[in-house]
């Protein structure tokens, strides 16, 4: 079994802050999606970086992964977990994580074998689930979408265990959340002797969004100002997840402040969430002569002190 190194999947240290671990995640999910990068290398990329972040990203995981790491990750040939390893962030799973390695799956007990040789395959056994990343925009998250669905199958043919890939076509429904599972009966691992398949689990994840984060079924999208529109006043154009709106900044608005665009947000079962305008005040890359003359003289003539409650508290 060939050892994955999580963090040199994701471009981080070991000693790492989770913060990071997920920032090197978002960024790199966006960058191999498969729906943004066709092709097979890509999607192979997607599913590494997606099982890195399912470990790393999960403290009982990520603490259990460090042991095995200092345990031999790093010796020459294959690797294999110590003597009586069990992992606690299991949690009993029977599920097969179609898209993830056979690394994985043995390690954090999400693999289909049931024990040695063909066990898992006898009459009359029920067949197991199935467990895969779903990936989606947070722009699909507004109304119903279908996408395709593409994964492998353990299946016996003539006595002998095989791969399948089966493709899907299934719908996501509005307002589908992170995390969330879909389930589709009957399409896991079939059943052997007659005992019902298995069914499909399709695991809801978020595509990270290069401008809004998100919390909760709001959104957040920081807008950059020129210090003299955040004097002044004006009127901003803002991207939304469908079209752009005009957002009114009023004169003497603070970097930092929050402005409320409602219905902008996702869609949730009691309606739509918002989107919050975070104010954030852009110095120019460069002053010119006469903009440092316009510095000089605002600064001479406007009392202002900055640091004022640093002083009253001292």
């Amino acid at each position: 079994m060939e050892f994955k190194d999580y963090y040199a999947i994701l471009g981080v240290e070991p000693d790492a802050e989770k913060a990071d671990i997920k920032t090197a995640y978002r960024k790199l999910a966006r960058k191999y999606h498969p729906d943004l990068n066709p092709g097979e290398e890509a999607e192979e990329k997607f599913k590494e970086v997606a099982e890195a972040w399912e470990v790393l990203g999960d403290d009982t995981r990520r603490a259990e992964f460090d042991e095995l790491r200092r345990y031999g990750g790093r010796r020459a040939g294959g690797f294999e977990p110590p003597p009586g390893w069990e992992s606690r962030a299991a949690g009993g799973s029977h599920h097969f994580s179609g898209d993830f390695s056979d690394f994985f799956n043995n390690i954090f007990g999400g693999g289909f074998d049931a024990g040695p040789g063909e066990q898992a395959f006898h009459r009359g056994r029920p067949g197991r689930d199935v467990e895969i990343e779903m990936p989606v925009f947070l722009e699909e998250t507004l109304a119903d979408t279908q996408k395709p669905v593409e994964y492998e199958l353990p299946v016996i043919e003539n006595g002998q265990r095989v791969t399948r890939r089966k493709s899907l076509k299934v719908t996501i429904p509005a307002g589908v959340g992170e995390g969330e599972r879909i389930r589709l009966r009957g399409q896991g691992v079939p059943g052997q002797g007659g005992a019902p398949d298995g069914d499909l689990y399709l695991h809801i994840r978020l595509v990270p969004h290069p401008l809004f984060d998100v919390q909760g079924h709001d959104l957040l999208v920081t807008v950059p100002l020129a210090p003299w529109e955040a004097a002044l006043g004006a009127k901003v154009t803002v991207p939304t997840l469908d079209g752009k709106v005009t957002l009114t900044v009023a004169p003497d608005s603070q970097a930092g402040r929050k402005l409320r665009i409602k219905g902008k947000g996702l869609v949730s079962k009691s309606g739509r969430g918002d989107l919050y305008a975070l104010l954030k005040v852009v110095m120019p890359p460069k002053a010119g002569d006469r903009a440092r003359e316009l510095w000089q003289s605002l600064s001479e003539e406007q009392a202002f002190d900055p640091r004022a409650e640093w002083r009253a508290s001292a």
